[in-house]
């Protein structure tokens, strides 16, 4: 998603369509993102939401995420950033957290994994 709710911004719809890899290089990501064209509503959580609520506007947030040209792009945003709500790049804010997580967690065997090769490198 491209907007918190709460910004006084409103996006412009992109006039047309371009492949992500067609995109012109100096534009930002953002400007090919098709939740341009939606509320913010639908992909950040109105206060005291019920759970049912919840999961059926994720949902209807993710399908809109499934046929954007961005979306790994706004999903790396969102977990660079990183995004603490909404859907992003189709994924809500809990599953932002797995992903980093287990970005953690392989980021650490890789460093535990090169240790015993640096060392006999060095010895060697």
């Amino acid at each position: 998603m491209l907007q918190s709710p709460h910004s006084s911004q409103v996006a412009a719809v992109p006039a047309q369509r371009v492949p992500a890899r067609d995109r012109d290089q100096d534009a930002p990501w953002h400007t090919e993102a098709v939740c341009r064209r939606d509320e913010a509503g639908l992909f950040f959580a109105p206060s005291k939401e019920p759970t049912a609520a919840r999961l059926s506007r994720e949902e209807a947030a993710k399908r809109v995420c499934g046929g954007c040209p961005v979306m790994v792009e706004c999903r790396e945003h969102a977990l660079l950033q990183p995004e603490p709500y909404g859907v992003w790049g189709g994924l809500t804010a809990a599953e932002r957290r797995v992903v980093l997580a287990r970005r953690r967690r392989r980021d650490v065997e890789l460093k535990k994994a090169t240790r015993p090769a640096d060392h006999i490198a060095a010895a060697g």
